[in-house]
This record gives C-alpha cells, structure tokens and sequence, in this order.
C-alpha cells in the first residue's frame, strides 16, 4: 500500500511540475540600441578597408564555430575574420556578431 503511495505521488508531482514554469508574455519584445551587438558604422553599411580593398556589409550572418574562423586583423577597433578554407583571394571577411554567428562582408 506504501509502494502505491508513493508511486501515485511520484506521477502527480511529475504531472504538477509543468505548471510551476514561468509562462512568457503576449507583449512584443522591443529591442534597444543598447542591446545592439555591433558598432553603429557597421550598422550604416560603411566598410572595412583590407588589403586596400573597401568590404562592405551584407544583411546575411551565418553560423560559424570559433574553430572556423581565424582572426585576419583590426579595423576601427573590431576584429574582422577570415574562414580558415578561405584562400586569397578571399571571398569573404566576417565580423563576430553573437555566439556563432558572424557578419559576413564582401567587396
């Protein structure tokens, strides 16, 4: 009889434990320019000058792992990337944008 006990209350705590989440809102989220992860001249499309070539930024950023990317230099003090199969001429150059994920820039 213990054994039942115990196991009815087993499910209905594991049944329970859903309703304890925290429940999100309805309301939009309204990002500042504060939470913005990049400079604002890259934000207004200005390039970066390597290899006396301006790149400029595109809208796309992708998901790359650290390990693919190395560290080609500095502009305007971010640090700009370079896939690591990438060969010169280099098709694009990327700047870190959040966790795994970089903005790519091209000529």
């Amino acid at each position: 009889m213990k054994k039942i006990l115990v196991v009815m209350m087993g499910v209905c705590a594991a049944l329970c434990a859903g309703c304890i989440l925290p429940q999100r809102g309805n309301e939009p989220s309204i990002i500042s320019s504060t939470q913005l992860t990049e400079p604002v001249w890259i934000r207004n499309g200005e390039p970066i000058v390597f290899e006396a070539e301006d790149w400029f930024p595109m809208d796309e950023v992708e998901n790359l792992l650290d390990s693919e990317v190395y560290e080609a230099g500095t502009y305007r003090e971010v640090p700009f990337f370079i896939e690591r199969t990438d060969v010169r001429p280099f098709e694009r150059i990327y700047t870190h944008f959040s966790k795994n994920r970089y903005r790519a820039f091209e000529q």
